[in-house]
């Protein structure tokens, strides 16, 4: 036992044949698993050309060789596939307990392939795999499809479903699980709901064995040890105390959370939209996922109207993209409208910031009152954000529109540069003129604007592991390369990225090779991570992105931050993309030398096609 189960569900919807496949472990061993694995089995199987919401694409599922383990936080999965918002590689990493229970019923992943003719969802209870109708809950919300099939079958299984959004192929549209954890960003829910498939539900009952018990359980001890003594992740830490919303005062003092669709750097109201008012005001208690000794899920209260009772709530850049992306400072609203996205399996993030968007392009006169069916959309107007999410979840109205994401919207009214997005993904809450190291984070992101495939703000913002100066480009691409490469490392693992607060490369590597019994270096694991990444740069330089499209939008570029400390500034993007690609051993166009892929052990597959 390796922390592998040795095996893969292949469904073929369009034949509705299930297999029972072989893990692949030369892939294993070269790409660890979760968002490294199933990159490696989606690049090998589809051509990056393809409609990303064409039966052509593949949907897969893909746990970690920690997943399921009492590893610390070792409850999250991957769902990657082709992802229709950017037309880049997606993979979304989500937690909660959905991903342990499908690696204790036998399984490292799914691979969903074709189109079923008819809705259907997946059942797996142990050795037992069938598709089933899923007519009666084509239509449903997220909330009632799981309790549906939890009623139907195993009361105590895991549920990951989409809602009415992804059935409709909202371009951002959520994989959602657990009713309330996102594998989020990019439209993943949208490939799921082209393919007919409105669930999976999965009830196990095997344990998950180790290579070398010993050697694993001494580093996950000295791993959990460091998460619960840590400041930022211990008991009475930050992210325990407040949520992941802790950051928004934070951000606001250094003049970095943008506001108003990135117009300002500083929102006047942000402490009501605190992660300290959340907790006097909502909060119920703390939620944790599967193995997690953090708890920085929010179990909240919404106090009146339809959607009175107890919820989830928010997370920063939830919070944030329909706070002070749209100059909203009503909390109890914005709790509403990121329960909404829920409900209805909507990405929170890009949501709130295509309303920012259309917010500016009104104001400008860019969208007419006609647009809007004779009404209004302007900044802070608390009222507006929970009716236009319902109607972008439900694609009816103006949210057809919204639906398509803020780049499209603004480039069918004539202004795409007032979208806030990197590769048509709408940037989160960090502002890369005030912290120039998330500038370039962003611009390079293989799945397009993201704060979590290099989280640079944990030394620009927070001093972690060391404090560096978020106005300055020194050193900014080699940092941005390290994050990069360790992210995709721990994605792979499918360990909570939040424990890289208080651990580092030799506790993930120590934890993986106890698991897997790889004798690999720190530093051989940190290159499995660089060739994760490379990986995912060939399949985005073949779908035909090219380095125009590691950009950042005009604003960041040349409209200056307006007051704080980093007045004046801009993100300076340039300088670094040049000197992050020469790190990287690519050229000048952004693509990697064939001495970078003899290192890595990457193929050129495509690339002369491709260029």
């Amino acid at each position: 036992m390796n922390g592998y189960t040795g095996k893969i569900i292949r469904v073929d919807l369009t034949n509705k044949i299930i297999k029972i496949e072989k893990l692949n472990m030369d892939y294993a061993k070269n790409y660890i698993g979760g968002r490294g694995l199933g990159s490696k089995y989606l690049c090998e199987e589809i051509d990056p050309q393809i409609d990303a919401l064409s039966p052509e694409n593949k949907l897969i599922f893909m746990t970690g060789p920690v997943t399921g383990t009492n590893a610390t936080c070792a409850g999250r999965f991957n769902v990657v596939a082709k992802a229709p918002l950017t037309g880049t590689i997606g993979a979304g990493n989500t937690g909660g307990y959905f991903g342990p229970e499908l690696k204790f019923a036998g399984y490292d992943g799914i691979i969903f392939e074709g189109k079923a003719n008819n809705p259907v969802y997946l059942h797996i209870n142990d050795d037992l795999v069938e598709l089933k109708d899923a007519k009666h809950i084509w239509g449903k919300n997220v909330f009632e499809t799981t309790d549906i099939l939890l009623n139907e079958n195993e009361e105590d299984a895991k549920v990951a479903c989409i809602g009415p959004a992804g059935e409709k192929l909202v371009l951002f549209a959520a994989v959602m699980n657990d009713k309330d954890r996102a594998a989020g960003r990019s439209g993943l829910g949208a490939v799921m709901g082209s393919k007919n498939l409105k669930a999976v539900i999965v009830k196990g009952s095997n344990g998950i064995g180790v290579a070398n018990a010993l050697q694993f359980n001494k580093a996950v001890a000295e791993a959990r040890e460091k998460v619960t003594a840590n400041g930022v992740t211990g008991t009475g830490g930050g992210l325990a105390t407040y949520g992941t919303e802790v950051l928004v005062n934070i951000l606001n003092e250094m003049h970095a959370l943008p506001t108003n669709n990135w117009q300002t750097s500083r929102f006047e109201d942000a402490d009501k939209i605190s992660g300290e008012y959340l907790t006097e005001n909502y909060l119920i208690r703390n939620k944790a996922c599967y193995a997690c000794p953090i708890g920085c899920g929010r179990t909240i209260k919404i106090p009146d109207g339809k959607y009175k009772g107890v919820v989830a709530g928010p997370e920063y850049e939830a919070g944030w993209s329909y706070g002070a992306s749209c100059g909203i400072n009503d909390l109890n609203e914005i709790n509403k409208a990121n329960h909404v996205c829920n409900m209805l399996g909507l990405d929170p993030v890009t949501m709130g910031a295509t309303i920012a968007c259309a917010m500016e392009l009104y104001e400008k006169g860019y969208i007419t009152k006609e647009d809007l069916d004779g009404g209004e959309l302007k900044f802070g107007d608390a009222n507006s954000i929970m009716k236009l999410t319902e109607q972008t979840g439900n694609r009816e109205g103006f949210g057809d529109k919204l639906a398509l994401g803020s780049y499209r919207l603004a480039d069918m009214y004539g202004h795409p540069e007032l979208s806030m997005t990197v590769k048509k993904q709408e940037m989160p809450a960090y502002d890369g003129r005030a912290i120039q190291g998330m500038g370039l984070s962003y611009a390079t992101s293989n799945r397009g604007g993201c704060h979590v495939r290099g989280y640079v703000t944990s030394t620009e913002v927070l001093g972690i592991p060391m404090k560096t100066d978020p106005l300055s480009t020194e050193g900014k691409a080699a940092l941005v390369k390290l994050f990069q490469d360790l992210t995709a490392l721990v994605d792979s693992s499918d360990i909570c990225l939040f424990t890289t607060f208080a651990i580092g490369l030799p506790e993930v590597s120590g934890m993986l090779r106890g698991t897997t019994g790889f004798e690999y270096s720190d530093e051989e694991m940190l290159l499995v991570g660089e060739r994760i990444w490379n990986l995912e740069k060939l399949f985005n330089l073949q779908a035909g992105l090219t380095r125009e499209d590691d950009l950042l939008p005009p604003r960041l570029l040349n409209e200056p931050v307006t007051s704080g400390p980093s007045k004046g500034k801009v993100t300076e993007l340039e300088v670094m993309l040049d000197e992050y690609y020469q790190l990287r051993g690519w050229d000048k166009e952004g693509v990697p030398t064939d001495e970078k892929l003899a290192e890595l052990s990457l193929s050129n597959k495509g690339l002369a096609e491709a260029f």
